[in-house]
């Protein structure tokens, strides 16, 4: 069977951090399906920004005015400077 050939491959970082949540009574942020409703505005603000077209991957530089953001920010609290 395929699963018997998987074994030496171990547990996956999802099945780990499930276990570590369940063990510690924590939130279980691992695997993206919590067991409590989203906040309304939140849910609201994923539907506004689906039907506005910003649905797809971030480019891998990230999303200009966030990083440009960030950036200002870490010089401003911690005089660090990025590009």
């Amino acid at each position: 069977m395929i699963t018997e050939r998987l074994v030496p491959f171990g547990t996956t970082v999802f099945a780990e951090m499930t276990a570590l949540a369940q063990e510690h009574n924590a939130i279980n942020l691992a695997q993206g399906f919590p067991d409590f409703e989203g906040p309304p505005e939140i849910v609201e603000a994923a539907v506004q920004a689906l039907r506005s077209g910003n649905n797809q991957y971030a480019r891998s530089r990230g999303h200009p005015p966030l990083t440009e953001a960030i950036a200002v920010a870490q010089r401003r609290y911690y005089g660090l400077d990025y590009d």
